[in-house]
């Protein structure tokens, strides 16, 4: 890593005025911005790698704040299933079945599609072998909030995911001794929590005073789907948010994922605590309804995007993903106002790192913060022409149009080649891995269509 010049350059800032740049510089030093908009010479090396990225967006890498790493491997398994068969038949029979050396490809194969999507930094909410992700962020070269999967309680887990309340937050505690702060701090351990189904309220707790022990965030599904509360109010005779918000938890370093099921009082007490949110639309739209994610942002609520796990939607492309964010709302609520693409942008960058609680570190394009950016070129006949550069973004981009991926100084994808990682090497072995686990699970999927093998 070293110096590098990016210039003539459409630049969208995402800084706190939202300033855009035409033919505008950036330079990097090291893993550091220190220059943007007009860049003195001076400043300039000459060992400089110079970019001309003329006709080009150049934006903050995004951030996806929900992705399950080590469901990459399972993607297509939850295809045309209801919750429970997806989760009892599918989901968990395949997540009990994986290594730690499956973990790690997994991961791998996420982090490819995550750097092709433009994305630096992503939260995950928690597989079984945190070593296996830690391995692989490191390596891929991305940011990553890695966490265990802990579940101490419910109906259908897995024999081998039977564990007590302590043996879990020992686990959770050992990883962040172990693998906080490493890879030059891209990779940190937080608290990771799977749902209400599966924690009890002693866990939550717990959980949560571990967070802040270790000054981390705690990331939760919560208010997921109708069934999960109609379970908590039959068992505590109140909905989820409700009741966390009896024992607690509800606070700043708390990353809420899906929050489709909220009322609104239970809206006003995540603006009241500054709780985070990651809206997963795909998601969202397949199986487990609409948030309320106007009102949030409307009520000043940290509202970011994720992409979920591969078996929910099949895809992990937060590109994809700022696209639907912009239609299912107006849509649902008949209304073409609402979820404006300099909102989603917004979601998409500085939100995510602010509920990654790294607002200060990356998230905008600004002198002091991390090299965190990513190059768009828009030449191709799905973005152009650009009457409204910041809409086309939302609305036309793809991730093909995603050109290179910079995290922390070093180009992660450079004109659409990968650099840190064998991608060839990694999708043969996701595909013999995957099979391999599919296997051991003994999950069963139906023929589609009738199939002759010759």
């Amino acid at each position: 890593m070293g110096q590098i010049l990016i210039k003539n350059a459409y630049i969208v800032t995402m800084n706190a005025t939202n300033q855009v740049f035409t033919n505008g510089s950036i330079l990097v030093d090291y893993d550091k911005i220190i220059a943007v908009g007009k860049v003195d010479k001076k400043l300039i090396k000459k060992s400089a790698e110079t970019i001309n990225a003329k006709g080009k967006y150049v934006l903050p890498g995004f951030v996806n704040t929900h992705v399950h790493t080590s469901q990459q491997l399972g993607r297509g398994l939850g295809d045309d299933v209801n919750l429970l068969t997806w989760l009892h038949e599918r989901i968990w029979p395949y997540e009990s079945n994986m290594t730690e050396e499956d973990s790690y490809i997994s991961t791998l194969l996420c982090c490819l599609e995550q750097i092709r999507a433009g994305v630096t930094s992503f939260a995950e909410p928690g597989g079984q072998f945190v070593s296996g992700m830690v391995k692989a962020v490191t390596e891929a070269g991305l940011r990553g909030k890695l966490a265990k999967s802990v579940m101490d309680c419910g109906e259908g887990l897995p024999e081998i995911w039977q564990r007590s309340t302590q043996d879990e937050l020992d686990k959770q505690e050992e990883d962040i001794r172990k693998y906080h702060n490493t890879a030059d701090g891209r990779v940190q351990i937080w608290v990771g929590l799977r749902t209400i189904f599966n924690n009890s309220d002693d866990l939550i707790i717990k959980s949560k005073e571990l967070a802040d022990k270790y000054n981390v965030g705690l990331h939760m599904h919560v208010a997921e789907v109708k069934d999960e509360i109609d379970y908590t109010m039959a068992v505590y005779g109140e909905p989820t948010v409700t009741h966390l918000n009896k024992l607690g938890v509800l606070d700043k370093n708390f990353l809420a994922v899906h929050t489709v099921w909220l009322t609104d009082e239970e809206v006003e007490l995540f603006r009241a605590k500054k709780v985070k949110v990651s809206h997963n639309p795909a998601a969202a739209m397949r199986v487990l309804g609409f948030a309320k994610i106007p009102k949030m942002l409307k009520e000043g609520i940290c509202v970011s995007i994720g992409t979920d796990g591969a078996p929910s939607s099949n895809r992990m492309d937060m590109v994809d993903e700022l696209w639907l964010t912009s239609l299912i709302h107006k849509g649902w609520r008949l209304d073409p106002t609402v979820m404006k693409a300099e909102e989603i942008l917004e979601m998409a960058t500085k939100n995510g790192a602010k509920a990654l609680l790294d607002e200060d570190s990356y998230g905008s394009l600004e002198p002091g913060k991390k090299a965190d950016l990513i190059i768009i070129n828009p030449d191709s006949a799905s973005m152009l022409p650009l009457h409204d550069p910041i809409a086309n973004l939302v609305t036309a981009m793809h991730s093909s149009n995603v050109e290179s991926t910079l995290c922390n100084g070093q180009w992660l994808m450079k004109k659409r080649i990968i650099q840190t990682l064998d991608e060839k090497a990694i999708l043969k072995e996701a595909q013999k891995r995957a099979d391999a686990i599919r296997k051991r699970a003994g999950i069963e999927l139906p023929d589609r269509f009738p199939t002759i093998t010759f």
